[in-house]
């Protein structure tokens, strides 16, 4: 039986618990873990007072109950896998270096927000900053592989220097900006001004997007790039249409404020 934390007192205010990881909790038995330390707001707290711990420490953990105001799940994580079996709030999987992490609802902002690796799945939406990097830093995720099925919202990979960031649902405003390297692919496309401030890096869009006016037009063609990405995702169960895996994109070249060595790839229409 996989290590099992049961939420059994919902926190009234948001709860930091950096201190939820595979390696931080393996080894340790039901008390060590439950006396592992918390911030509850402003004040120190236990994980006993709002988890309930069943099974053993080892390289599976799994989170159940209404997690949504529970912050900073897997911050750090370099091993194992961590399974929040709902919905999940600020920061999981941030400055994640390895394993793997799954949650099964959604995720609040700044989810994979400076990554460096491993793999992180979100089976619903996701909020703002997905994979961004945080205030006063210039690079955010800069390795490994976000995954969400749902939407997305504004600033997705803000500052991404390296990886690849794949949404199921819309990308929201924004998402690129100040893109270092890396890819972001958005099945149900972007919002306003994608791209802008981008350096290097591919954004891809299989829906009808509009480019900034500092993007330019460059011709229209069928990714080889892209092919491989698109297997690796049917590898870990997503599926593509036809069009989407031998259509032709159209690319423009930007931004045209950064020497325009990004790119907008934005599926053509089908006749």
């Amino acid at each position: 039986m996989p290590l099992t934390l049961t939420l059994h007192t919902p926190p009234a205010v948001p709860l930091e618990a950096d201190v939820l990881t595979p390696e931080r909790l393996a080894g340790l038995g039901q008390r060590e873990i439950e006396a592992l330390e918390v911030w509850h707001g402003h004040r120190r707290s236990r994980v006993g007072d709002f988890f309930r711990v069943s099974g053993r420490g080892a390289d599976d953990v799994r989170l159940e109950g209404e997690l949504s105001r529970v912050k900073f799940v897997g911050d750090g994580m370099s091993a194992g896998r961590l399974v929040v079996s709902g919905s999940v709030g600020m920061h999981v999987g941030a400055r994640m270096r390895g394993g793997e992490i799954l949650v099964e609802g959604d995720a609040g902002d700044w989810a994979g927000a400076e990554m460096a690796g491993g793999l992180l799945v979100i089976r619903g939406a996701a909020g703002h900053c997905l994979g961004s990097a945080y205030p006063g830093r210039r690079a955010g995720m800069h390795g490994g592989e976000i995954l969400v099925h749902g939407d997305a919202g504004d600033r997705v990979g803000a500052g991404l220097r390296r990886g690849l960031v794949a949404i199921g649902g819309r990308a929201g405003d924004h998402a690129g900006l100040n893109m270092l390297a890396g890819t972001i692919l958005a099945l149900g496309g972007v919002g306003a001004h994608p791209g802008a401030n981008m350096r290097r890096g591919s954004i891809v869009s299989m829906v009808r997007a509009t480019p900034l006016p500092t993007f330019t037009f460059a011709c229209a063609y069928r990714p080889l790039f892209l092919a491989l990405c698109l297997r690796r995702l049917e590898a870990l169960g997503w599926r593509f249409s036809r069009e989407q895996r031998h259509g032709r994109y159209a690319r423009w070249c930007g931004d045209g404020l950064e020497l325009r060595r990004g790119e907008l790839l934005i599926l053509e229409a089908q006749p």
